[in-house]
């Protein structure tokens, strides 16, 4: 929409540098990423959306205990096959300890299969219920929010970041919290075997983890959320190129936006990578301790045994624990890394959850009940950055049924006078009022239930004809689509469809003309039935043919409500019961259509340029419904 958009309006000069719908989001890919912030905080939270599930926990707790249990019963079993068995040459007490070896590992794998099949139950469940979150915020936050941040970026945040977290959930707390069960229970059998040699084993291992890893920790969480910022900045430059492709190709821009996007990639490899650095280092780090510690086992216990004071089954159930005390500490080593992607994603998501939402009060019965559509700015000053105003002391009365033109250059304010009346931002001075009631006193939604808009850049969302007319009313019955189609002159060419209102339109229904888009937009707003309407005059770019059947569709639209109608074209606008010329945030001029010509002002020489040389046409009949 030329005109509907802050940004827009104000040729990016007022806003920040970063919009939504702007140039690449090649600054925030430059940015330095901020260091990981509380992680105990966002550990937390995360906990409270997870403790949710607590059957699931406590069920994968008790056979993860179990599972531990196990895991240490079967090196013990091998040494005393060997110290009670093998030794003594006993074949019946060895076919008895290997069967019963051969049970122990066959129900390990089993709760190991069973404990992964209910956590992965409870993360979906988790992860479905912080996704919902997130998608309930993005609704319920103002526009200014989503004209300052790139829309990839917000995406990312609901696909990447949430999926890094679902990685965690669904594999990664089971296998950690069984990792440091396990870790327990070997120590403690170690220690129960052979106080002296298995302290002398797992002393030495506190402490080399302890200084090397800490080394690593605060630097790997960095890096890995400077990978997920990078990514995030990368999705916004793709969906920002795939949905201006028509725009990228038309100026000839592939190169351009090519090198933008090897830029940007680079940017994520290089973060990627540095994550990945400094993560790597975890896994040869516990494989240099779980070696140290072999080689003190292998020591001690060989001259223990040499001197009597353990026996070899002993030392080789030792040597069993400590390939076993290996494989928890590479699994937990692996995955040092996803806790640390998700806990950089979480943050993320959790930023974007505690983002201040619109407020919203529960509307009275009397806000609730129709209005009658008076509207009055008095003395209203706004503006998106401070310090550079966009509406400059405006006032105006629009009484119920009338028709209010707002024209002037691009720039001047008119969508901002409409983007404050549907409060999609505040004035920051002066008041609206509608039938005597400031709309800052009046809940958002009631407010909105009694405006109707139809913008220049119709948005049709992916789904059938009907759904889409049905938008404007969802309890609407099919005969009330087809009739609200039929006043706006859209039920000729949707039987035309190749399955009529069922035809499904693809993504921002690219399979319409602009003139057929903007009839399904009409009807969508007559279904909708509001008291005070919005129009950006969307006949710019359509043939005469599709311009009269849209014209007509607004008048019967525009029939008995208050009209706000920003006009491109001011030969549409010549029977409004008010035009007003804006420029430079304030209103110039107000007055009728005849009015405003023998004044010889602005709009006369507005109106005067758009007609030079070209013969006048004749006056439109009134609208009806005016009062």
């Amino acid at each position: 929409m030329a005109d509907s958009a802050p940004h827009a309006e104000q040729a990016t000069r007022d806003l920040p540098p970063l919009m939504g719908r702007g140039g690449p989001p090649m600054a925030r890919l430059m940015e330095k990423p901020e260091p990981a912030k509380d992680v105990r905080s966002t550990l937390l939270r995360l906990w409270g959306y997870l403790r949710r599930q607590r059957l699931a926990l406590i069920g994968t707790a008790t056979i993860v205990v179990a599972n531990a249990g196990l895991a240490v019963l079967g090196p013990y079993l091998l040494g005393v096959a060997i110290d009670d068995a093998l030794l003594p040459g006993d074949l019946a007490k060895l076919a008895q300890v290997g069967l019963l070896m051969l049970g122990v590992y066959a129900l390990n794998a089993f709760f190991t299969w069973l404990q992964t099949f209910i956590m992965a139950g409870a993360a979906q469940r988790t992860v479905r219920d912080l996704r919902a979150d997130l998608f309930d915020r993005l609704q319920d936050l103002p526009l200014r929010y989503f004209d300052t941040n790139p829309h990839g970026d917000l995406m990312s945040r609901l696909t990447n970041d949430i999926e890094a977290i679902n990685m965690v959930l669904s594999e990664s707390v089971t296998q950690l919290f069984s990792g440091v069960l396990s870790l327990l229970a070997i120590a403690a059998m170690m220690v129960g075997l052979n106080p002296p040699l298995g302290l002398a084993v797992l002393l030495t291992m506190p402490v080399l983890i302890t200084l090397l890893t800490r080394l690593l920790v605060r630097r790997t969480r960095a890096a890995f959320r400077a990978q997920q910022a990078t990514l995030g900045a990368l999705n916004a430059l793709i969906e920002e190129t795939i949905s201006g492709q028509r725009v990228v190709k038309a100026y000839g821009r592939e190169a351009a936006v090519i090198a933008q996007f090897d830029a940007a990639n680079r940017s994520v490899r290089q973060a990627a990578t540095q994550a990945q650095i400094f993560a790597g280092f975890m896994g040869p780090i516990t494989n240099f301790v779980n070696n140290v510690g072999l080689a003190i086992l292998g020591g001690v216990g060989g001259w223990m045994v040499i001197r009597g004071m353990a026996t070899v089954g002993t030392i080789a159930s030792f040597i069993h624990y400590s390939r076993q005390f290996d494989r928890p500490l590479n699994e937990i080593a692996t995955l040092f890394n996803t806790i640390q992607g998700a806990v950089a994603g979480a943050e993320r998501v959790f930023e974007l959850i505690d983002e201040t939402p619109e407020q919203v009060a529960a509307p009275s019965p009397a806000q609730s009940a129709p209005i009658a559509g008076d509207v009055f700015f008095d003395d209203v000053s706004f503006a998106y950055v401070p310090a550079t105003p966009v509406l400059r002391h405006v006032s105006l009365h629009a009484r119920p049924g009338q028709t209010v033109a707002l024209v002037g250059p691009t720039g001047a304010g008119k969508t901002t006078l409409v983007n404050l009346l549907t409060r999609f931002y505040d004035v920051d001075s002066g008041r609206i009022l509608v039938d005597g009631a400031d709309i800052r006193t009046v809940d958002r939604y009631a407010l909105r239930r009694q405006l109707g808009i139809v913008l220049q850049d119709t948005y049709l969302f992916t789904g059938t004809v009907l759904e889409n007319i049905r938008y404007g009313r969802l309890d609407a019955s099919d005969e009330e689509v087809f009739a609200a189609a039929r006043l706006a002159n859209a039920a000729q060419f949707i039987h035309r469809l190749p399955h009529g209102y069922a035809t499904l339109l693809s993504e921002r229904a690219s399979n319409l003309s602009q003139g057929q888009r903007q009839l399904l937009a009409i009807a969508r707003a007559l279904l909708a039935d509001p008291r005070i309407l919005i129009l950006d005059e969307a006949t710019s770019s359509v043939d005469t043919r599709t311009e009269q059947q849209i014209q007509e569709a607004m008048l019967r639209l525009m029939a008995g409500r208050t009209s706000f109608v920003i006009a491109h074209r001011l030969s549409t606008v010549r029977n409004a019961d008010q035009i007003l010329v804006l420029r430079h945030g304030e209103i110039v001029e107000r007055g009728t259509h005849a009015s405003l010509l023998a004044e010889r002002g602005f709009y006369a020489d507005l109106y005067t340029s758009q007609f030079r040389g070209q013969p006048m046409l004749p006056l439109q009949p009134a609208m009806p419904g005016r009062r």
